[in-house]
């Protein structure tokens, strides 16, 4: 039996817990945190219970698959559909929903936008699933060995062309649509990826069929319950899971290729390691001694976000959804300031998640619970966060109370790109590489890495990249590298 280690407890690393659970080999998986999560985790304050990291999940299936895996199943994730997704706020004064109901998104879109919109809406569905369809299986949930690997596969490839899919997103979803407002609503999620709509390639719209089309959820325990299931039901299959765990040494042979982890002093043996560390920051930290490689020499970082985490002890309004958007005047000046300039922006637009819309049992009787992200640049730009971080405070209160929200503080939390650099995310964003061109597929930081045999990686920072879709998906690509590898060495 060979035995694997896995760094971090993280939704990448707990995904290729559960992928490896049942291989027949030795799993370990090593946090240094006092809880499972990474990222995702949870605190509470005051009867708060804060979800600190992603607040928005979609493609549930893949969550079921992963479960699977390891002979778990959703049952250890109950969960809601949010429908209406979000509620979207405009600077002049409308608003609409994000139905994933067709018909309902589709009645909307008639009444507001008027039928020209509604037909286009009719069409740009099955648009969205096919371009789905085609780059799941054969350019998202795939391992690539080099560049060579996208024309591998020549006919997937030629369907995208054919759908314009190498076009401009901004453009390619104007062209459909005249209302601005749903050019916003079918476009703003190109941020997730780090670009602005209007640099952003059409393969990007992928990303509005997992958020606009395929629906949302919540689970019922909130967001942190995800990586606890998955922690569940690697558990049950066999993975140890060790916590208050660092591991400060990755020790390898005259070869380069890894023989273990120093974790708290005690030198544990593995055939394989899987880190889901920021990778930049395993560089920096347990390769000192490497090269840094091509792919991360001159890197474009995403832009980050302030986080507030807000208690209150006052209701909220039945006009406010779990998930709001409120958009700003001038959309695309914005983008310019935020990813161009590396400026805050003059006329921002905010998520405003209030979990307690759906789970009333995370904050006390009669209050909320807030999650309000505000986006900012990473700490490459220009922005002094020690003298910011104030200010931004005080902007983000008056913006609650302008916009109706209760604001009698009893807890709170502010994070901003200061505190995620704190927590080993390279250039304070937890959004890693944007995704460019030069930075996606296998552009992207190889999984397996060729100059340290033995080690993979997971997470945000490489194949396929950012959000929790993709970084359960890189959990399983690295499984999949992991045992591939000690397969060959055992041949």
């Amino acid at each position: 039996m060979s035995r694997i280690v896995i760094i971090g407890a993280g939704l990448s690393g707990l995904a290729a817990a559960c992928h490896l659970s049942r291989s027949g080999h030795d799993v370990h998986v090593l946090e240094a945190r006092s809880q499972v999560g990474g990222l995702a985790g949870e605190e509470s304050e005051a009867g708060h219970t804060f979800d600190l990291g992603p607040t928005v999940l979609t493609m549930p299936d893949l969550i079921e698959s992963t479960l699977a895996a390891a002979g778990g199943s959703l049952d250890l994730l109950p969960m809601t559909r949010l429908d209406p997704a979000y509620r979207a706020f405009f600077a002049d004064g409308s608003r609409m929903d994000i139905w994933s109901d067709h018909e309902a998104m589709r009645d909307q879109i008639a009444r507001m936008c008027g039928p020209g919109d509604a037909e286009a809406f009719d069409e740009f569905v099955p648009w969205l699933r096919r371009l789905y369809e085609v780059e799941m299986p054969h350019f998202i949930d795939r391992n690539f060995d080099s560049p060579l690997g996208l024309v591998s596969r020549p006919a997937p490839a030629l369907d995208l062309v054919r759908m314009g899919a190498f076009g401009n997103l901004s453009s390619l979803v104007g062209k459909r649509f005249t209302d601005q407002r749903l050019r916003r609503l079918f476009t703003f999620q190109a941020l997730y990826a780090g670009l602005a709509p209007h640099e952003a390639r059409g393969i990007y719209a992928v990303i509005s069929y997992m958020d606009a089309i395929n629906g949302v959820y919540f689970p019922d325990e909130g967001m942190h319950a995800l990586p606890r299931a998955m922690a569940r039901a690697a558990s049950q299959a066999g993975v140890q899971i060790r916590l208050d765990a660092t591991v400060s040494v990755l020790p390898r042979d005259s070869s380069g290729r890894v023989t273990g982890v120093v974790v708290d002093q005690e030198y544990l043996p593995a055939d394989a390691v899987v880190s889901t560390q920021d990778i930049p920051t395993t560089y920096r930290t347990l390769l000192a001694d490497m090269s840094t490689p091509l792919s991360l020499r001159r890197p474009r970082y995403s832009p980050s976000a302030v986080v507030w985490h807000v208690g209150t002890g006052g209701a909220t309004q039945e006009q406010f959804l779990h998930h709001n958007i409120h958009f700003g005047h001038d959309w695309e000046r914005s983008f310019d300031e935020l990813i161009g300039g590396g400026r805050l922006m003059s006329d921002p637009s905010r998520l405003v998640t209030v979990p307690t819309v759906t789970a009333p049992q995370r904050a006390p009787e009669g209050g909320s619970t807030l999650f309000v992200l505000e986006p900012v640049p990473d700490l490459s730009g220009s922005v002094r966060w020690e003298d910011e971080r104030g200010p931004m405070r005080e902007r983000l209160l008056a913006f609650l109370e302008a916009e109706g929200y209760p604001t009698d503080i009893r807890a709170e939390q502010l994070v901003t790109p200061d505190d995620w650099a704190d927590q080993g995310l390279s250039s304070g964003t937890p959004f890693s590489l944007s995704h460019l061109f030069r930075q996606t597929g296998p552009f992207r930081p190889r999984n397996a890495p060729k100059a340290v045999p033995g080690l993979f990686f997971a997470g945000a920072g490489t194949t396929p990249g950012v959000g929790v879709p993709m970084v359960l998906i890189s959990g399983r690509l690295a499984a999949a590298r992991a045992m591939s590898y000690l397969e060959d060495a055992a041949a």
